[in-house]
């Protein structure tokens, strides 16, 4: 199915669909989910037609299925894991009189539908005439609960707005489970695995208006139930009646309505799952969920999900001057990251969220490197349960790498429980640098938050099991260097290599923050029995690390030989033979210099206390003429180190790219799901590119400076307890502490000093002084529309 483009107004603290665009359909279901972590929903609308994917997912929730391969090998993966669509708890039917309201039926007078990034809701309003004549205008709110993790919510009403007399009208209230869903097959590696009726029911109960259907999965054997309850506001006539079967729970409300005299129904949903307990107990954890949320009423959920975003807002919030498109799409990109980790609670951050199933759901590097970095100074909470997480399946990682020979931990490239479930080598196992992002991020946490009980309990024994496992995979050459050999890097297109940079740079980060933990902690090391020789070794492998780099041309190599490798034929290759992985064979892609996102530009930002400034710019330059961005993840860590070596404009191109990429469905695929990272890179390229922050040995240091739109950038980030904001113009930037009750050191443009609550104004220098960089033909920023304000 080809996806369309959506199209929204303009607004700062809001999403908005006007009318109704059958083309991004898909598009929309994924921009207008709710999630919390645990629940996400996708932006079905509530009558459930049209629809292209119901999705309601829990996360964590999986089934497994056999991995097939032409020819198996050692070490290979032998189950896979995929997201499972549950009971689906969404659904309201609407008929009116005897015809069913659905938006491609009747007429749609009006329709407007709202996700309102302040309140954590989406709202819509639609005015229906049905074929009969009869007008009704439809009004719902629907909610994911941030603070209650179990709980959706769902207001609806309906009214009469015709002149034609009494209406009547029937409600049902559905959960809905194995929705038989028409799917188009595809090539594309990203779409998801299709399962079959994935849920074996094992209780249904129900009674008066509430209801609990329980199911299973038949092979990862999981169970979870999901539970709805009702409050009614109706006229005078109306009948009730509640049916339930193992698949479906059915409320229906059916009434009289007049003019102006509207039906009011508040659902409430519950949802849980375990992988441990029975039926029975699954089932009571529900009805308990739901009890309290039903007690504190609509109103309440409602009132204390604004109170947290106002909360969130106030320490995280980005302002944009100049960019009003930019803007939105910042704050939507935030609210999305938000939502799809802060309940998450020791489960993984999938690639999608809980936005859809593309990817089957899986957890990459993507967590770590891109979306952890944004929590870590926003909601550093999030953070540690994702970390706790990796902490719970390091038993699981460490039987990897017994597996592949290797000491340490080997944390699978995708999954989903913490099994390896990549079927391909080159773009999966040998990605080692998943260990290190795991460190880094283990490390950024740290620093951030002296959470001293995490770094005793948990993530000293992530740095040190990732650091032996850099210690086996790598070996020292006759020249005294420390090689480690036959990896990919962050470039797909560049695999089985020896020697990436980013790589190891990420893996000498993680060295010396394991030796910096252990001395922390020498307790932890003793159980780990660390002694001083393994931390010798850690020490001397960091600083002999092999960073390859060709003289002549004066670049660093993204790895050994790479530079050598024949030129891609960029002026060969037609527009619509993009992505190149869907119309090249890997074997090509593998010998010639493209590449597939920032690998080696990506080590420019988050290992830039490797390099020297002349260094990223000659890297930029030359990797910037290569990288043909396939892949979301490339446009925002371009930015950041466009915005660095000067090339403000580009950074700004970027981030548009970046931060509109499901907005406009930039890469065709957003109907699969929210690519996360790339909305996380939002508000990554206007904090780390244009603020210029850097968190280098946990110091935060900023060099700001904007492009020649923006007239202002401001944005808040919390560090070791303190709330610091940034005001940023063309010509100064301002720094002062929110709250806080230390001082706190920072460094602008490499003068140190102190900010305490009253502001500090430093001058900003200009950009150096660069030459123009060139893009791949057809490979230039996908420029967004340009902002019609200045």
């Amino acid at each position: 199915m080809t996806e369309g483009r959506a199209h929204f107004p303009v607004e700062p603290w809001s999403l908005t669909e006007v009318g109704v665009d059958m083309a991004s359909l898909a598009v929309n279901e994924s921009v207008f989910a709710l999630a919390n972590g645990h629940i996400g929903m996708r932006g079905t609308f509530d009558e459930g037609e049209p629809i292209v994917v119901p999705g309601t997912y829990l996360n964590g929730f999986f089934e497994e299925r056999p991995m097939p391969y032409a020819e198996a090998g050692y070490g290979f993966p032998e189950m896979g894991q995929t997201v499972v669509n549950v009971t689906d708890g969404k659904l309201i039917r609407l008929l009116v009189g005897d015809s069913p309201l659905d938006l491609q039926y009747g007429d749609v007078v009006a329709h407007r539908r709202t996700l309102d990034l302040r309140a954590g809701v989406l709202r819509r309003v639609t005015d229906w005439r049905s074929p009969a004549g009869r007008e009704v205008r439809v009004t719902s709110t629907r909610l994911v609960s941030l603070v209650r993790r179990s709980i959706a919510a769902i207001e609806f009403q309906v009214e009469c707005t015709d002149d034609h007399g009494d209406l009547y009208i029937a409600l049902q209230s559905d959960l809905l489970a194995n929705d038989d869903v028409i799917t188009t097959s595809s090539d594309d590696p990203r779409s998801a695995a299709a399962l079959d009726r994935p849920l074996v029911g094992e209780l249904h109960e129900g009674r008066g208006r509430h209801a609990v259907l329980g199911h299973r999965t038949q092979h990862s054997r999981l169970r979870m139930a999901a539970g709805m309850d009702h409050d009614v506001d109706v006229p005078d006539t109306a009948t009730e009646d509640l049916l339930v079967s193992p698949d479906l729970a059915r409320y229906t409300l059916a009434a009289r309505l007049s003019n102006g005299s509207p039906v009011r129904l508040r659902k409430y949903l519950a949802y849980g799952w375990s992988s441990r307990r029975s039926a029975a107990a699954v089932r009571d954890q529900v009805e308990g969920a739901l009890a309290t949320a039903k007690l504190a009423g609509w109103d309440r959920l409602v009132a204390e999900q604004r109170e947290l975003l106002d909360r969130h807002w106030d320490e995280a919030d980005v302002e944009i001057e100049g960019d009003d498109e930019l803007q939105q799409a910042v704050r939507v990109g935030m609210f999305h990251v938000l939502q799809a980790g802060l309940r998450a609670e020791r489960q993984p951050i999938p690639a999608k969220g809980l936005t859809g199933d593309g990817y089957d759901g899986h957890t990459f590097w993507d967590t770590e490197t891109y979306v952890l970095p944004v929590l870590t100074y926003t909601a550093p909470g999030a953070v540690r349960d994702a970390l706790l997480w990796r902490h719970s399946i390091l038993d699981m990682a460490r039987e990897r790498a017994r597996v592949l020979g290797h000491d340490g931990a080997a944390f699978a490239w995708r999954t989903i429980r913490g099994e390896e479930t990549s079927g391909y080598w080159p773009a999966g196992t040998a990605a080692f640098h998943i260990n290190a992002d795991i460190a880094d991020a283990v490390a950024r946490y740290w620093w951030a938050t002296l959470d001293s009980d995490f770094d005793r309990d948990h993530g000293t024994e992530l740095l040190v099991e990732t650091a032996r496992l850099w210690a086996s995979l790598g070996h020292v050459n006759g020249e005294g260097e420390f090689r480690i050999d036959g990896v990919t890097g962050p470039d797909e297109y560049t695999a089985v290599v020896d020697n990436n940079v980013y790589t190891n740079l990420m893996a000498q980060r993680n060295l010396r923050e394991a030796v910096a933990a252990v001395a922390r902690q020498p307790e932890t090391a003793g159980r780990l029995q660390v002694d001083p020789e393994e931390v010798d070794l850690w020490t001397r492998a960091a600083d002999s690390m092999r960073v390859p780099f060709n003289e002549k041309l004066g670049v660093h190599e993204q790895s050994e030989g790479f530079t050598h490798h024949e030129e891609w034929d960029f002026e060969g290759t037609a527009p619509d033979q993009y992505p190149l992985l869907l119309n090249f064979p890997y074997f090509d892609i593998y010998r010639k210099q493209v590449i597939k996102q920032a690998d080696l530009v990506m080590a420019l930002h988050l290992r830039g206390d490797a390099f020297t400034l002349p260094e990223k710019i000659a890297d930029f330059a030359y990797y910037e003429a290569r990288t043909v961005r396939d892949s979301s993840l490339s446009a925002a860590q371009q930015a950041v180190v466009a915005a660095e070596t000067g090339h403000l404009q580009l950074a700004h191109d970027y981030w548009g790219e970046a931060a509109l990429t499901d907005l406009q469905n930039l890469h065709g695929n957003s109907g699969h799901g929210l690519h996360i990272a790339s909305l996380a890179g939002g508000w990554t390229v206007a904090v780390a590119g244009f603020g210029g922050m850097r968190d280098h040995d946990g110091r935060l240091t900023f060099a700001p400076r904007l492009p020649p739109r923006l007239r202002r950038l401001a944005f808040r980030v919390v560090f070791q307890g303190r709330c610091l904001a940034v005001s940023v113009t063309q010509q100064q930037a301002t720094y002062r502490l929110v709250y806080g009750d230390e001082p706190l050191q920072i460094a602008h443009h490499g003068e140190p000093f102190t900010v305490t609550a009253e502001p500090v104004t430093r001058d900003v220098p200009p950009p150096p002084d660069v030459e123009p960089v060139r893009q791949p033909p057809h490979a230039s920023p996908r420029r967004r529309h340009r902002p019609t304000s200045d």
